[in-house]
């Protein structure tokens, strides 16, 4: 049975049961998308006529702005999306239906035509940011840039954090890190420029200077020219080697699994690459909605926990995000009760 629709005029949201603050959420999502599709037909209308000129302003973005309020991000965001829709309305439908957003639409726009809209905006759906950034490059592609080092200004040095590449990752026995799942400092640059080509620009200390300094006169005989796109990806190779040895025990040989002793924790290296494989490297929780896409932050969770015998082997191993790990655990103990 469907939670019964609420006013959330007339009632706390602390007075919801689960299901009816979840229906309630998902309710006044809807409604805000409604709502932006609704503001985004006004604007379109207004651009036409104009109107914001006789309202005292010089153009429809400082209107946006000044009269309405918004940040400049979001009138931007809203007047490229307008005028975008007004020349291709199905805009408006994915806006509000949710399988296209304000920034979806602002990267695309200025590679819409008559010809590719529809197959572009299909393509879009749904999509991440990022995802939509190589969609965009995929239609303008942009050259490749050059290799470049230089020293920042001392001005520069003390405000960017310099990034040690060399760091080790914190690594304990059910953690498995994931490079996507560190968030990127704002001095982090990583732009596609085409499908197959990337940008990738960041602030280094003098010591990583100078540890990629020793590592291309060391590599001179296999990178005659230093070339640092190849040195870049050959360090990545070696690290994502580690990691994932380290997280999911992937070895190129790997030894014959041995017996777990009764009542221990550890959870062997067959069982972590054979659940790693099976769950794609993804959190394999599976809620109302369908399943958790988290692929950062990885644990080894016990369907039947450990503390209730729960055993190290793959039927009962299974992949969670730390997040969701920690919620089952927490349904587990609230179940038990005290003592």
């Amino acid at each position: 049975m469907r939670p019964r629709a609420v006013s959330s005029q007339s009632i706390s949201f602390a007075d919801l049961s689960d299901e009816q603050l979840v229906a309630e959420v998902k309710r006044l999502a809807a409604s805000e998308r409604r709502a932006t599709a609704g503001l985004i037909r006004a604007l379109i209308e207004l651009d036409a006529r104009r109107l914001y000129l006789g309202e005292g302003y010089s153009s429809l973005f400082t209107y946006c702005t000044k009269a309405l309020h918004l940040a400049e991000g979001a009138a931007y965001n809203r007047i490229e999306t307008a005028r975008a829709a007004r020349r291709f309305p199905t805009i408006l439908d994915g806006l509000e239906d949710g399988s296209l957003t304000l920034t979806t639409v602002r990267l695309l726009a200025p590679h819409l035509t008559v010809e590719n809209h529809d197959s572009v905006l299909a393509s879009a759906r749904y999509k991440r940011k990022q995802e939509i950034e190589q969609i965009a490059v995929a239609l303008n592609p942009k050259p490749a840039v050059p290799a470049v080092i230089r020293k920042l200004p001392v001005a520069v040095q003390r405000e960017a954090s310099p990034i040690a590449l060399d760091s080790k990752p914190a690594v304990v026995e059910r953690l498995v890190p994931v490079v996507e799942s560190i968030a990127r400092p704002s001095h982090v640059i990583v732009a596609p420029l085409a499908p197959e080509r990337f940008k990738v620009q960041l602030t280094i200390s003098r010591d990583t200077h100078d540890k990629l300094a020793r590592v291309q006169a060391l590599a001179r005989h296999a990178i005659p020219n230093g070339d640092l796109p190849t040195i870049f990806d050959r360090a990545l190779t070696l690290l994502l080697n580690e990691l994932e040895r380290r997280a999911c025990a992937a070895v190129s040989a790997p030894r014959r699994a041995g017996e777990v002793p009764a009542g221990s924790r550890h959870i062997p290296a067959a069982v972590k690459r054979e659940v790693w494989r099976r769950d794609g490297g993804q959190c394999a929780f599976v809620g109302r909605d369908g399943r958790c896409s988290e692929r950062s932050f990885l644990e080894y969770h016990h369907v039947q926990p450990y503390a209730a015998g729960g055993a190290a082997t793959t039927t009962n191993i299974e992949l969670r995000c730390r997040a969701h790990n920690a919620y089952e655990a927490s349904l587990f103990f609230e179940s038990e009760g005290p003592g």
